[in-house]
């Protein structure tokens, strides 16, 4: 669910006034719509979105943007092709067909979704805005629907900053810019996450001027402080940035928007054709005004679970970006099949997986990310090691001339383990992938290291050398 309210309102046809009792109610149509399966036939179940099927990582959020971010990165490889003796080079995107590309085939899947929920007789669809009005009860579309088991599974929605002006310019958020009717000639982006970072590579590889303002002196400051810098460094030869930067208002231009930004040693103002506001996302949880309904949130507003997804409210569960834990798809599909099991066997409950994260930014370069960063480590005050491993030492990226790529590992020196895993460069996404299995299967860095064969010349390799490097690390810590 997002804070749109597009398209036709539809609903079950119930007399105004009544409550109206269902065995489940779900509150949003993406993760939360996976929940309902054959061993439900026989529950009589509610369904309540007030945007698209499919939620925001099918409509606005993860597969359009790689949709986007594909035809990106073959653009940004057709300009760096001379230094290998490939003559090619970028003239132009034709971005109404790249999003026609995109929507066109992700728009009949949603349709085909939304209709399949609407056929099954045991289902009744609300599309519009519920609010909770009571313990497991909420009112949606005029009427009022009770649940004996209630799923919140509404999502977050684009913050936006509190900026003098703000309010009076036009901007988009992540959730309009991918449908953009016209590629913007000046893009300025008002954030340094992976949204701004994503974006911020989809358009300028496509030829548009991009310009980031970020409040932080790093980009994705949320990485590991050597990636995030690194990032950072590379990104300044692609964008204009304006970072440790105040924004002192947001105002009209002839041609668009400008802001105007304090920064360490001087002031700049900065117009655009469009402004992208990408400064983070907060839950839907006040929309949905869930303490209402006896639900606990804690100071960002996330709903507060317990370790098998239950809320503070009796039978009221929540999962995926509204409850804070991890804004990430297939964390929240994971927590759905948790739920979903909880809900048929309250008996034998699972637990939400605990296991260190992985995640990826689809920038370019790529970064792939799990388990701890070193300041969170030191944080702890808990002894480690810590190498990096160039993707240039390994073959296949010496024979890409790569000179800015790596892999950090950090581990434990006591239990030979890899605690966090963080990779910038070529396929980063793919790579850290051998890193989150051996962590989430409990090796050590020697059992992932010497209990395979690794493929030569492949980029793997950088991995395989990482956690050789690591072992050397520990070694030389025993003495």
């Amino acid at each position: 669910m997002t804070q749109q309210d597009d398209g036709p309102i539809r609903g079950p046809h119930k007399v105004p006034g009544t409550t109206h009792d269902y065995d489940l109610v779900i509150i949003g149509a993406g993760s939360g719509n996976s929940i309902i399966g054959p061993e439900m036939d026989g529950w009589k179940i509610a369904l309540v979105e007030r945007s698209q099927f499919g939620g925001t990582c099918l409509n606005r959020g993860c597969i359009p943007t790689k949709m986007l971010v594909y035809p990106a990165d073959l653009a940004e490889s057709a300009k760096h092709g001379e230094r290998f003796g490939i003559h090619t080079e970028f003239h132009s995107a034709d971005w109404p067909v790249i999003v026609q590309r995109v929507f066109g085939r992700i728009d009949p899947i949603v349709e085909g979704g939304r209709q399949y929920r609407h056929s099954l007789p045991n289902v009744d669809v609300y599309e519009g805005t519920a609010h909770f009005v009571g313990d497991r009860t909420l009112e949606v579309l005029g009427s009022r629907i009770r649940g004996r088991q209630v799923v919140i599974a509404a999502g977050a929605r684009a913050f936006v900053p509190d900026v003098p002006g703000i309010d009076d310019v036009p901007f988009h958020t992540s959730d309009s810019i991918l449908r953009i009717a016209k590629q913007p000639s000046h893009l300025i982006i008002l954030g340094g996450g992976f949204i701004a970072t994503e974006l911020g590579h989809v358009f300028q590889a496509l030829g548009s001027r991009v310009t980031i303002v970020n409040r932080s002196h790093r980009l994705l400051q949320a990485e590991d402080h050597d990636i995030s810098q690194r990032f950072t460094d590379l990104a300044r030869r692609r964008f204009d940035l304006a970072l440790g930067a105040k924004v002192q208002r947001a105002y009209m231009t002839t041609r668009g928007v400008g802001l105007q930004v304090a920064l360490d040693d001087e002031e700049r103002t900065i117009e655009g054709d469009v402004l992208l506001v990408a400064a983070g996302r907060i839950p839907n949880s006040d929309h949905l005004q869930v303490e209402a309904g006896g639900v606990a949130v804690d100071e960002r507003g996330n709903v507060v679970v317990d370790e098998y997804g239950r809320t503070s409210a009796e039978g009221v569960w929540a999962l995926g970006d509204i409850n804070g834990r991890h804004q990430l798809k297939h964390m929240a599909n994971g927590e759905a099949k948790v739920v979903r099991h909880n809900l048929a066997h309250p008996e034998a409950l699972q637990r939400y997986d605990e296991r260190p994260a992985p995640h990826a930014v689809f920038s370019n370069p790529q970064i792939g990310s799990v388990g701890l960063t070193e300041h969170q480590v030191q944080a702890t005050g808990r002894p480690y090691c810590s190498i990096v491993h160039a993707y240039g030492d390994a073959a296949y990226g010496w024979a890409m001339e790569d000179t800015t790529s790596f892999c950090k590992l950090i581990g434990d020196p006591q239990t030979r383990q890899v605690i966090g895993a963080h990779l910038i460069g070529h396929e980063a996404s793919i790579l850290v992938q051998l890193l989150v299995q051996g962590i989430h299967l409990g090796h050590t860095a020697d059992e992932m290291a010497h209990g395979q064969v690794w493929i030569h010349p492949a980029l793997s390799e950088v991995v395989e050398q990482a956690l050789l490097k690591l072992m050397d690390a520990f070694d030389a810590f025993a003495g």
